[in-house]
């Protein structure tokens, strides 16, 4: 018979319980596992998960994240079938557990180009979007009606990955001493790979199109080929409600205040700044 392990007591424990924006309704049997209550626990990480952050090949793959969400937040089984709209407040639930309830953001303040350093109340962030409920569903302007899909982590990953690639290309080709021409059509493929891949997402956002005249369809062929030969405004339109349906969980960004003395030298009386989820500074 094994021993108890005498250490055991001394095992992390969850820290916070968290409700998803999506309240998982996005997520199959072997991605999530609900709660009764509908709120989950997320639990400090571990020495080993803080130093997955440290890795910088996993984490351009997505890989340490994937990792640490498995250490850390139970019940979520796949992570990478996680959806936009959770993945930053299971990412803020993360740094609370670990780190506290409070973090320092600095940012460089407009026209004096001054760094300052603002302390931010992660909990109370984490409350703005604690009642948002998600809806997939637009109008556009000219009267479709779209039903989109989210992301899902994997999604994401793959296309962040595919750009930071052909920026690479893109910077290789700049600085080597191919001709003109050859620059051009290697920096024209780039953009179509990037182009291809937006097409894709794009494609693959749409559940569902409902027509200005009541006709509903949602066979994926049909959809393309829409997308393909309609109007570009309409296309654009939809783009437009997809990013508006997709930051639907995102944090406002934070008010920064400057001082008297910046504001004399011209600096604005207050300014926004975006809070960012880059793990090698968010969980450093």
């Amino acid at each position: 018979m094994t021993q108890e392990n005498p250490l055991q007591k001394y095992y992390r424990q969850p820290a916070i319980y968290i409700n998803l924006p999506t309240k998982g309704r996005y997520y199959s049997a072997d991605a999530y596992a609900p709660t009764a209550t509908g709120e989950i626990p997320v639990l400090p990480m571990t020495a080993r998960d803080e130093l997955s952050f440290r890795t910088p090949d996993a984490m351009m793959s997505g890989q340490a994240t994937v990792d640490v969400i498995r250490s850390c937040v139970p019940n979520i089984l796949d992570p990478w079938k996680l959806v936009n709209y959770d993945i930053d407040i299971i990412l803020l639930a993360l740094r609370i557990a670990t780190y506290g309830e409070t973090m320092d953001i600095t940012a460089v303040v407009p026209v004096v180009n001054e760094s300052m350093t603002q302390s931010v109340n992660l909990p109370a962030l984490l409350d703005t979007v604690r009642s948002i409920t998600i809806d997939d569903n637009a109008v556009t302007k000219q009267g479709f009606r779209i039903k989109f899909n989210p992301l899902t982590y994997k999604e994401i990953t793959q296309s962040q990955l595919l750009a930071f690639e052909q920026q690479k290309t893109m910077s290789s080709v700049s600085a080597s001493q191919m001709s003109e021409e050859e620059k051009n059509k290697r920096f024209t493929e780039s953009f179509k790979k990037l182009t291809d891949v937006n097409w894709s997402i794009l494609q693959d956002s749409i559940q569902q199109i409902t027509t200005p005249d009541g006709v509903v369809v949602s066979d994926k062929e049909q959809i393309n080929d829409f997308l393909s030969n309609c109007n570009s405004k309409i296309v654009m339109e939809i783009q437009e409600e997809l990013g508006r349906v997709r930051n639907q969980a995102n944090f406002k960004p934070l008010k920064f205040k400057s001082t008297e003395e910046q504001i004399k030298r011209g600096a604005p009386v207050s300014f926004d700044v975006p809070l960012t989820f880059d793990s090698s500074n968010f969980f450093g």
